[in-house]
């Protein structure tokens, strides 16, 4: 049996002092075929262990139903690591921030109102014990003390950061426990008093998170608990980006030089991240500060293995100290994976939402508009139609409140956008008498720290026209996962404003990895035969799509771009060169 164990300020493994060199590398965002791949360029870096949070939501889909197959397949993961001779670090708490989707806590949970999530409230903790019967007896075969490579389980996520309800985190632990879950447990928080104060629970080794200052960070940590080991769970080494905001890099130099010091002074460390990987699908999440800030569909992270799996300048600088300061020759890592140009090609069939939407979603009836989670919906868009009469002098148009961009259309003229950020109010001129309102509204991912994640999608309370609710809504559900249904045709002609399916194929000889580029292109989501592979947004940064090779054939492939708004061409390149920024 091997644990990982505390003796006084040192970690022990084996029965001997232990320094923990780990990169996180989260498989639920990479495609399953290139597992083996990254935790190659992990071990020839110099790591001894590999990192991954455990989403529930990805797990947990719909209330009850379980999925552990393809990119969920976490047992499968934890395999590849042990066969390489990677301890894995695990971190299947509830909820996992990471910049993804409601921080890895499932959308249903919302369809309580009353819900409180990160609390020891019943009906939250009976369904984390529910989960926690499914996932919990699936790890434990992995576990060091059953011989496998799981050396580590973490109770919570940073949660002084957000409240100190030890009740809760009593039961998250408890449960760990009472499922056999017997290696060393631990929390992770912020390298402040309060923080430490809130989210560490008896029993449960506490570490911090930080991406500088690491003799500043260490110190709070012994003030706090004195005499125990020196880890960081999260040392951020890059950052992610928001749409609309710049593409974030962080100079090798600085965070190499960080990085040295505690590796010189016996520090364990886990790099955040190692490898950053995609947010496919609808998986990003967002942040709210002083206001809603989506999360691009990239994770690169600008950290030592690039989005794509290239390895940086700063994987050869992580490589370099590590080599020297534990004085080990290390293997070559893996070839690099081909990036191929596969030209561009013409979209030349469409079908326009309001055609299909009958094909792809059949609508739920209620008075009031309901949110996705009470229709039983997590992700994508929402369509809400109703009929109304407009007065000569026109109306004034307001949403009471909006998760998270809404698109208005009056008998299918575009007339504007409503969203939570600056348009609150659409003015609609002239009278109309039985005209049929309808309102697109896109989950561009829930908030995924913080105070605000009680971030319910599409309408949360009604809509109001010169003041007055509107009711006897139509609501269809548009999660786009039926795409396969719909028809396309090479007569439908674009209609500004009007959201559009189009339809192309491009035929590969040599398969490897690519990028899409949508020049032209404003808004919209991507899928490559039948696969989500994440947003566009021209305001950037982002400005390709990452397009893993093993999701191609050789041969005839299919490509669908849904596009919310307006295209100047229906042209899509499939270039070599990734573009973040």
């Amino acid at each position: 049996m091997t644990k990982l164990t505390v003796v006084g300020k040192e970690l022990y493994l084996h029965n001997k002092p232990f320094q923990i060199i780990s990169g996180a590398i989260h498989y639920f965002r990479i495609v399953p075929a290139y597992w083996e791949d990254r935790l190659l360029k992990l071990k020839a870096c110099g790591f001894n262990c590999v990192e991954t949070y455990v989403p529930w939501n990805l797990h947990e889909p719909e209330e009850g139903k379980y999925q552990f197959s393809g990119i969920a397949d976490l047992e499968a993961f934890v395999q590849i690591a042990a066969k390489l001779d990677l301890y894995v670090i695990l971190r299947p708490s509830p909820y996992i921030c990471a910049e993804w989707e409601y921080g890895g806590l499932p959308a249903w949970l919302l369809s309580d109102r009353n819900m409180r999530v990160r609390t020891s409230y019943p009906d939250y903790l009976k369904k984390i014990d529910r989960y926690y019967n499914v996932l919990l007896p699936k790890i434990k075969p992995l576990l060091s003390t059953n011989d496998g490579p799981i050396i580590a389980l973490q109770i919570e996520n940073e949660y002084g950061s957000y409240g100190n309800d030890k009740k809760y985190l009593s039961h998250l632990k408890e449960s760990m426990l009472q499922h056999g879950m017997d290696v060393l447990l631990f929390t992770s928080d912020g390298p402040r008093d309060l923080m430490l104060q809130g989210g560490t629970i008896d029993g449960a080794l506490p570490t911090v998170n930080f991406g500088s200052r690491p003799e500043e960070a260490f110190t709070c940590l012994q003030d706090n608990f004195p005499g125990i080991p020196n880890i960081v769970m999260e040392f951020w080494n890059g950052w992610f980006d928001h749409w609309g905001e710049h593409h974030h890099t962080r100079d090798a130099g600085d965070a190499i030089d960080v990085f040295t010091r505690m590796m010189e002074n016996g520090d364990s460390v886990n790099f955040y991240m190692f490898h950053g990987g995609t947010n496919f699908g609808f998986y990003n999440g967002a942040n709210f500060g002083k206001e809603y800030a989506p999360t691009v569909t990239s994770y690169d992270y600008d950290c030592p293995v690039s989005e794509s799996g290239d390895l940086t300048d700063k994987y050869y600088a992580v490589r370099e100290v590590i080599a020297k300061t534990k004085n080990i020759q290390l293997p070559d890592p893996p070839a690099a994976i081909p990036k191929m140009n596969y030209g561009t090609i013409d979209l030349d069939q469409s079908i326009d939402l309001f055609s299909a939407l009958d094909v792809i979603s059949q609508p739920v009836n209620s008075s009031t508009p309901k949110t996705m989670e009470e229709v039983g919906q997590a992700y994508g868009f929402i369509l809400y139609r109703t009929y109304i009469n407009i007065p000569a002098d026109g109306g004034k148009l307001s949403i009471k409140d909006v998760g998270d961009r809404a698109q208005i259309y009056l008998n299918g003229v575009y007339q504007g956008v409503i969203d939570r950020w600056d348009n609150k109010i659409l003015e609609i001129k002239g009278a109309h008498k039985g005209a049929q309102l309808d309102i697109l509204v896109e989950n561009m991912g829930r908030v995924n720290y913080g105070a605000n994640l009680y971030d319910r999608k599409g309408i949360t309370e009604g809509v109001q026209l010169n003041y007055q609710y509107l009711f006897d809504w139509e609501i269809y559900k548009l999660p786009l996962d039926q795409l396969a249904q719909l028809t396309f045709s090479t007569e439908n002609a674009h209609v500004k404003g009007i959201p559009t399916f189009y339809k192309g194929s491009f035929s590969v000889e040599k398969v490897g990895d690519t990028f899409v580029e949508l020049n032209g292109w404003e808004k919209g989501v991507v899928f490559i035969n039948g696969f989500n592979l994440g947003r566009y947004w021209e305001i950037g940064p982002q400005q390709t799509l990452y397009l893993p090779g093993p999701l191609l054939r050789q041969g005839s492939n299919e490509i669908i771009v849904f596009e919310l708004s307006n295209c100047k061409q229906t042209k899509v390149s499939f270039i070599d060169q990734h573009k973040l920024g």
